[in-house]
């Protein structure tokens, strides 16, 4: 029998290397896009040494330090997939995005008829449903931990006697906590669930004006040192010299009272 050499052993290890190729590229067609998100992260930092990198079920990205005036991007982002839920922008004044000492406020007033929630009531409607879904989606990439809160305005709640609007703007933050967490934020993620009824009002001149019945949604700052925060790289694509943004605080607002907190 002639001696044919080892090269076939070669041509059959590209063989399978290319099969094996094959195969991942297959599966990840087929995976999920917070799959494709994770493994995309590894191959751009394989050694691991992106300053910050955080994972969860979501799947993982690479984080890098920012000074706070880079929270503006994360801003507009936010907007542009905000935009790409609603692109006839009927809720575009009931959204307001502002950067705060505290981190990005994300605050969803309702119309005078309610958008967000029925009226009198802690169910929620659709558009608050996909509204928290894209923004869930959003801001569980993040390290940064998130507040919830709710506001009413000062009409007395009429709806039963044993209930209030202490009551009622407690359950609508818990109830926008619950729906967050089904469609993407981690349950440590969230810091806080309070309700101020209409001790916060955000026209204190119009306490009954219904944009003061409102979810705030707070992104924390994350303090790495002084005077850095943890947010994406997707979020810092940008040109690094890109100008701070404007600011643009509400006003300041009564802290006289005791909050309501709810677990």
């Amino acid at each position: 029998m002639a001696h044919h050499g080892g090269a076939w052993k070669v041509a059959y290890a590209d063989f399978v290397t290319a099969m094996m190729a094959l195969f991942i590229v297959l599966w990840m067609l087929n995976a999920s896009k917070q799959v494709q998100e994770a493994v995309g992260g590894y191959f751009r930092d394989p050694r691991g040494t992106a300053k910050v990198v955080g994972s969860n079920k979501n799947g993982s990205d690479q984080y890098v330090a920012l000074k706070k005036e880079d929270m503006t991007k994360l801003k507009e982002e936010l907007l542009k997939s905000i935009h790409h839920l609603d692109q006839q922008d009927k809720l575009k004044n009931q959204i307001e995005i502002t950067i705060t000492p505290e981190g990005l406020r994300i605050e969803l007033m309702e119309a005078p008829n309610g958008t967000f929630f029925e009226l009198g009531s802690d169910k929620p409607t659709p558009a608050l449903r996909g509204l928290l879904g894209v923004l869930a989606e959003e801001l569980g990439r993040l390290p940064n931990k998130i507040s919830i809160e709710g506001h009413t305005d000062s009409m007395a709640y009429s709806g039963r006697r044993d209930y209030d609007n202490w009551d009622l703007s407690s359950d609508r933050a818990n109830e926008a906590r619950r729906l967050m967490q089904s469609e993407g934020n981690r349950a440590d993620q969230i810091s806080q669930v309070r309700g101020f009824a209409d001790r916060r009002p955000r026209l204190p001149a119009h306490p009954e004006d219904s944009s003061n019945r409102r979810i705030s949604l707070i992104v924390q700052y994350q303090v790495l040192n002084n005077s850095e925060v943890a947010l994406p790289a997707s979020v810092t694509s940008q040109n690094a010299g890109d100008a701070p943004p404007e600011s643009t605080e509400l006003p300041e607002r009564s802290a006289a009272t005791p909050e309501a907190q709810t677990p």
